[in-house]
């Protein structure tokens, strides 16, 4: 097998492997800045309830269309989280639960639900089709829906960029100069859930918060800096949904887990070899010569 063969024969012949990675390629975009924010506010369990959280609109849906639609699905997925993102808010605001606690309750609940749903109104194949998606079979509208999604992302983050940041990291600095925190943190919520909305389409709603966890993680391992996590996120994203599409092409995997797997190693090497990862406490390091 020749090198092209490995590489590029793939995408060159087949149009849902080219579709499929302008799909991730789009998703990391979109999820990738979104995913260092949600880190550094220390809400990565919240992400992960919340994609689960879209489970019960998207399997209301499928019902409601009479099989898989994306348009309804994605609207049914939408509403639902934001639906539990404001009753969260609203059951912390209210009692004495934490934010993460909130979540993980309606994340049960709406897991359980969802799942009850699909299964009364569709088979096993439609069951699994939605927990872990089908990235190969990208159509085109699917497409254009993704890329809608990465760009409204991304401008909405570039509208917001200050006012979010300073939320992030300064709550009370930004209340007590007027800044209307409650507002940016629901924008916040929303990127959240429209990104996971265009995510589970490719990789379901089990895994669709793997591309904007974990290419997050590798970011902060390897910089320090906001603008870097976020172009570093947006690169590990695309080099785990290349390599992952190739992998799974090439020896016959599941293409969705696969590319979340490759995110995975990648997040494990700079566990080793990062700035900060565990090779470099053991390697001696020379002392200055006064």
């Amino acid at each position: 097998m020749t090198l092209q063969d490995l590489l590029i024969t793939p995408f060159a012949d087949y149009g849902f492997m080219r579709r499929a990675l302008v799909a991730c390629l789009l998703l990391g975009v979109g999820s990738g800045p979104v995913g260092v924010l949600l880190m550094l506010r220390r809400m990565s369990l919240v992400g992960d309830a919340m994609s689960h959280a879209v489970l019960p609109g998207a399997a209301i849906g499928f019902l409601a269309a009479g099989g898989y639609s994306l348009l309804a699905m994605g609207l049914g997925g939408l509403v639902a989280g934001l639906m539990v993102s404001l009753l969260s808010g609203l059951v912390t605001r209210t009692t004495v639960l934490r934010e993460d606690a909130s979540f993980a309750t309606f994340y049960l609940a709406s897991l359980a639900l969802g799942v009850l749903i699909v299964s009364l109104a569709g088979s096993n194949r439609d069951l699994l089709h939605v927990l872990f998606g089908s990235i190969l079979a990208i159509d085109p509208p699917a497409l254009l829906l993704i890329a809608a999604i990465a760009s409204f992302s991304l401008v909405t983050l570039a509208l917001i960029y200050r006012p979010l940041v300073a939320e992030c990291f300064d709550p009370g600095f930004l209340r007590s100069v007027g800044g209307r925190g409650g507002l940016y943190h629901i924008l916040f919520l929303l990127l959240i859930v429209v990104n996971l909305v265009a995510a589970f389409q490719a990789l379901g709603t089990l895994m669709a918060v793997g591309m904007m966890m974990l290419p997050a993680a590798v970011a902060q391992l390897w910089t320090r800096t906001l603008p870097a996590m976020m172009t570093l996120s947006v690169l590990t994203a695309a080099a785990s949904s290349v390599v992952g599409l190739l992998a799974s092409y090439h020896l016959g995997f599941a293409s969705g887990p696969t590319i979340v797997l490759v995110a995975t190693l990648i997040y494990a090497a700079s566990l080793i070899v990062g700035p900060s990862g565990a090779l470099k406490r053991f390697v001696k390091r020379p002392h200055l010569a006064g």
